[in-house]
């Protein structure tokens, strides 16, 4: 049926190829675009090009950036000798949503993942070793994903950190605030107990 409309058809399979959009939703957000103003859908495309010409990732962290460096990266109130690593910069978002945090970041692009093919290599460690050897950093907080992947990060990234000598703590987890100790997972529950702390 798509196939008579081909620059319809088209729009759909570049959308398909967005990160969480599968044939279906890509087809209702065509239909969508179909039905608003010339004026809306240029706004869009406008918007679209603007942020692939204007937008990369700053030299320093890898975080998104419109200049060489970030606005975190550049702003003196920030604590120059605490240093985050997130996995990605929507990562770094989350953290910076919740004001509980103001020293600076890196951002690694991803997670170790042998069976993906993903090493040290494919992702910013070696930009992430430099700023050790030419920043003073006192602690490295390890906010990578707690999946496999993100706690096999953790635990690389925690061994070279600590061969340099810095303190590394890591996010906590456990059981969210307002949750029924029945309802939790077993997962949950033992990494909530292992990481009991005193009151």
């Amino acid at each position: 049926m798509l196939g008579s409309l081909p620059s319809f058809a088209r729009l759909v399979a570049e959308l398909s190829k967005l990160p969480g959009i599968g044939s279906k939703t890509a087809a209702r957000l065509a239909f969508h675009l179909l039905r608003t103003s010339q004026r809306d859908v240029e706004a869009l495309a406008a918007a679209l090009l603007e942020m692939k010409s204007k937008v990369g990732f700053c030299s320093r962290c890898f975080h998104v950036a419109e200049a060489e460096t970030c606005q975190i990266c550049n702003d003196p109130a920030r604590d120059s000798r605490r240093l985050c690593i997130v996995q990605e910069p929507q990562d770094l978002l989350a953290i910076e949503r919740s004001h509980a945090y103001r020293g600076l970041y890196h951002v690694l692009h991803g997670a170790l993942s042998p069976l993906d093919g993903i090493g040290p290599e494919d992702l910013k460690i070696s930009q992430l070793l430099q700023r050790l050897e030419t920043e003073q950093i006192d602690e490295i907080l390890l906010a990578t994903n707690f999946t496999v992947e993100g706690e096999a990060t953790a635990l690389y990234l925690a061994k070279l950190c600590k061969e340099k000598g810095l303190r590394v703590t890591r996010l906590a987890h456990g059981i969210p605030s307002g949750s029924d100790l029945e309802y939790i997972d077993a997962g949950t529950v033992q990494q909530a107990v292992a990481g009991r702390r005193e009151l």
